[in-house]
Parts: C-alpha cells; structure tokens; sequence
C-alpha cells in the first residue's frame, strides 16, 4: 500500500463529504468527550438532540462536576447506558480537582479517568489535541480488516491491539483528527457492516479486501451470547390523592439510582403476574394492594437481558412512609424524576388508560 497517497485520499474525502455534527463546531476536548461517550452503542441521530440539550445544561466541565446525579440522569434519560455518564461525572470532578479543569492531553493521564477506554482517550487525544494516537472501534476495525484483509474476530479484546497497530502505521502526523474521524466516517456512510458501498470508496484503490473479492466476507465477527429472558410485572400504584409510587433503584447494578414504578420478576408457569405482584408488595412494605387488570405487555432489550413487563394499575389500600428512596409524586411531578424508558413506556400506558376510562365514561 502506498501509505502517503492512502492518507490524502481518506482525509481529502473527510474534507469534502463530512457530515455536520454539532461536537465538530470546534476542537473543545470536553464537547468531544461528552460526544464520544454518548456515541457509545448509540446511533449518531439519536445523540444529535441529546448532545445538544447536555450541553446547554452542562456547557462547561465545571458545571457537570458540580452538578446533581439526578439533574445529569435526567438530562441523559432515554440514552441508555447510565454508567457512562456516572462515569463521566466522577471522571470531570477528577479533571477540576487534578487538572484544574482542563482534559488532561496524555495517553497516562486521559486514560486513568474513569470510563475513558483506549477508544475515547485515542479521540480526545487526536481529534481535540491533534496527538497521533489511534482511536479504534467496532467502525474502524471494520474498515481496516477489509482494507488490510485481517482476519482476526473483532469481537475478541485481544484483536483491538492488532488494529491499533495498524492505525499506528498508517496515522497522519499532520492532521491525525481528520484521519480517525475519516476512519469513522467511512465505516459509518460507506464501508457499512453490511453490503459496503465500494464503488463510491475513496480509498478503494489502496483496499485489499475490494482487490480480492474478500471485503464481503470481512471482518470476522463472533456472535454474542443469546440473551436471558426475564418475565416481570410491574404496577402503578397510586393513593387515596391519585399520586404515583415510584421507588429509586439500588445505587450499583443495572440501571444505578433511577426511578421505577414497582415491580417484581415473576415465574408464570405457576401462579400469575397479578397475584405474584401483590405478594410481593406486601412483603416488601407490609401494606396490601389492589390490582387491576392489565393494561398491557412491554418488551424491553438489554445486550444480556430481554425484559417481558407485564404492566398493571392498582391502588395503594393502606398508608405507605416516604423516604429517600421511595416517593409519591403527581402526573406533573412525576416529570423531574430520572426513569429508564422501559418505565416511561410504562407510565405512557397507564395515561393512555386514563384516556380510555375517561373517553368510556363520556
């Protein structure tokens, strides 16, 4: 490969057909960094809007590090992922405690920061420091196994050194930001996990795998363990005032300190949904419910997990104590309260049934 030529036609193409995203305004290495951790398993098009609302909540490194955990999960609500972005808080408040504010600008430091892996610190690094250091990912290892023809399986850790090695090879020392954004790019518009669109490459001169006919059958990619299902039942309960019971969610774990309605797994070859979740309630707080029918089924996918919610209404019958962890909120208040969206989907069909009551009894 003609590694010089292979360069100009990567950035040169980046130059001329980059898409207009609102962390590449600038070379800000906090906007980039916020950026790159919502890109995470996430769709470019889905971050758009929440990039955008975070950062005119969160403009500045020092007001995420002294921000409320609830105000930040909320503000993050929907994207999934929340460890990211406890992550991200823990890890700015290290940056305004050690480097009086400013991302640090090398491989040691950036990478000691919480939740800041090989990828992130690589991006940071290049793309806002100008640092040729490469930033690899599921996209890039893609492009470069097709490209170079390696047939390693991407899935496995192990590989992402031989990739970095590559990208460590090939790196323009002059512009090293367009250079791994163009990588980016060109797994994200052209060289797609599937039917790669190679007649419209820019670098399908330099590209081995095109050459042989192979860049179809790359990369290797191992499948992931089939994912657990799990049957819940879940209840909006409410009170003698029509308030809402929501509890917080354990401090680790999946889904770390949000909000949910109350619920329960529930093994259905026995005894049902319903009767189970009454059960479990009482002997959770010593208070009885009453159920009503359901209002409907939600199936909720985790990369582990498949949810089946199976969602009631119902009606506190006895007095409950507030805590920190568990609340009784209204309609309105309900909105300030950080939930996963398996639980906002469930909120979105106990209003819906409300809708229905109320349109019945007109």
């Amino acid at each position: 490969m003609d590694i010089i030529s292979f360069r100009e036609d990567l950035i040169s193409w980046f130059e001329r057909e980059k898409r207009d995203l609102p962390w590449r305004e600038d070379k800000d290495p906090y906007k980039i960094w916020v950026s790159e951790i919502m890109l995470q398993q996430t769709r470019v098009d889905t971050v758009i809007p929440y990039f955008t609302r975070f950062m005119k909540e969160f403009p500045t490194i020092d007001s995420l590090a002294n921000a409320d955990e609830e105000k930040v999960l909320k503000a993050w609500e929907g994207l999934g992922y929340y460890s990211r972005v406890r992550n991200l808080q823990v890890a700015v408040r290290e940056v305004q405690e050690k480097y009086n504010g400013e991302v640090p600008n090398t491989p040691n430091e950036i990478s000691a920061l919480k939740g800041v892996g090989p990828y992130t610190a690589g991006a940071i690094l290049s793309i806002a420091y100008g640092k040729p250091e490469p930033a690899v990912d599921g996209n890039v290892m893609r492009v470069l196994s097709r490209i170079l023809v390696i047939w390693e399986d991407i899935a496995k850790a192990a590989s992402r050194k031989i990739f970095e090695e590559a990208v460590r090879k090939l790196i323009s020392e002059q512009n090293p930001s367009y250079f791994n954004q163009a990588l980016m790019e060109l797994g994200a518009l052209i060289c797609t996990p599937t039917s790669p669109s190679c007649l419209l490459c820019p670098v399908r001169d330099h590209c081995r795998g095109f050459e042989t006919g192979v860049q179809t059958e790359l990369p290797i990619k191992s499948k992931k363990k089939k994912q657990r299902p799990v049957e819940l039942a879940a209840v909006v309960l409410t009170d003698h005032r029509n308030k809402l019971l929501i509890r917080k969610r354990p401090n680790t774990g999946l889904l770390a300190n949000l909000w949910e309605f109350s619920n329960t797994e529930v093994n259905l070859k026995f005894i049902d949904a319903k009767t189970q979740m009454i059960d479990s309630f009482k002997e959770n707080y010593q208070v009885a419910i009453s159920v009503n029918q359901r209002l409907g089924k939600i199936e909720h996918v985790f990369s582990h997990l498949i949810w089946n919610i199976h969602v009631f209404s119902g009606r506190l019958e006895g007095k409950i104590k507030e805590t920190s962890k568990l609340k009784l909120v209204s309609v309105e208040e309900i909105k300030e309260y950080a939930m996963p969206v398996s639980h906002q989907k469930i909120f979105k069909q106990y209003i819906e049934s409300l809708r229905t009551e109320e349109k019945n009894y007109d």
